[in-house]
């Protein structure tokens, strides 16, 4: 798709009814030339529109309001255009964790758990997270400072207890520092306004990884996974999970890692938007909601669940 319609798709199926500013702001990015222009003129993989609002948030421009928007931008094109070149947009979302954790609970433990595209780490915390499946009683640590609540429909193996993890490691292309301040007021910067339960959510999850930090290494997502994996203890069942990886590899890319990952003696756990992995998408039993993202919780390729992009619902598909 073209960047218009990026940015119409961006307002129409993940900021709606999410947060009225940013629906606002990339509804009116699709319909002016002159900032499309000035977008088009960055590489494709840095056309993306949490890219460039949470670049011109970090650098102080307005969050709100069109006009403001882009009599800001275009005066301070430059600086916006470095940001957007130098940074990565990497949400590193702690709630996607409420959809993952009962596929991964229902693995024999205990586990090692191996993330790509790990961008701060956060994700690999899940087992110090606290977990709230609608009014069902609450999984994981009482005095966590994180709580995920998760709206579910169907037959969720919500479990007791957050299972028992051994050795966690994550992969990113750059991986991210928390104790970093200008690191974590990017990560803000990536929250759309108005999401403060994100927000708060965040916070507690980078405090938590500035007090242990997970191991992160740096390296391609196909490239570098055989040797992290190798690293693992063998009396664990090793995990490899990712979540909304696959909209920054090229389809060639893709293909590579997904075969990687197949060819490793490791569980796969994949949690990405629905038209990332065709192969998942297909093996699907009925279709998609109308007109909004969904991800697709998958065990080995195959598909267990549609889910909230940011683990905010969970509708199970199996009996």
């Amino acid at each position: 798709m073209d960047t218009a319609e990026w940015y119409r798709r961006f307002a129409e199926q993940e900021i709606r009814g999410r947060s009225p500013a940013y629906e606002d702001l990339a509804r009116g990015v699709a319909s002016d030339a002159r900032l499309l222009a000035l977008i088009d003129g960055l590489p494709p993989v840095k056309r993306q529109p949490n890219l460039l609002l949470a670049s011109v948030r970090f650098l102080g421009g307005p969050s709100a309001g069109f006009p403001a928007f882009r009599q800001w931008t275009v005066r301070h094109w430059q600086r916006v255009r470095e940001t957007m070149l130098t940074r990565r947009t990497q949400t590193n979302e702690a709630g996607r964790c409420a959809s993952l954790l009962p596929v991964l609970a229902g693995l024999p433990g205990p586990l090692a758990l191996v993330e790509v595209g790990a961008s701060a780490g956060l994700c690999l915390l899940l087992d110090r997270y606290r977990y709230r499946y609608d009014d069902r009683p609450a999984v994981g640590p009482a005095d966590g400072p994180v709580e995920l609540p998760c709206r579910t429909n169907g037959k969720v193996p919500v479990p007791a207890r957050v299972p028992e993890v051994v050795w966690r490691a994550g992969l990113d292309l750059e991986p991210l520092d928390v104790r970093d301040g200008e690191t974590a007021r990017w990560l803000e910067c990536l929250v759309w306004p108005g999401q403060d339960d994100r927000l708060a959510r965040l916070r507690g999850a980078v405090r938590l990884a500035g007090e242990d930090p997970p191991r992160l290494v740096r390296g391609d997502a196909a490239g570098a996974l055989g040797d992290l994996v190798a690293e693992a203890p063998r009396d664990a069942t090793v995990v490899v999970f990712h979540s909304a990886l696959l909209p920054y590899l090229e389809p060639a890319e893709r293909d590579r890692f997904v075969a990687a990952v197949r060819g490793l003696p490791v569980r796969w756990v994949s949690n990405e938007g629905s038209s990332r992995l065709p192969s998942v998408l297909a093996r699907l039993p009925r279709g998609l909601p109308g007109n909004r993202l969904t991800f697709l919780p998958a065990l080995d390729g195959e598909p267990l669940a549609l889910a909230g992009p940011h683990g905010e619902w969970l509708d199970w598909l199996t009996p």
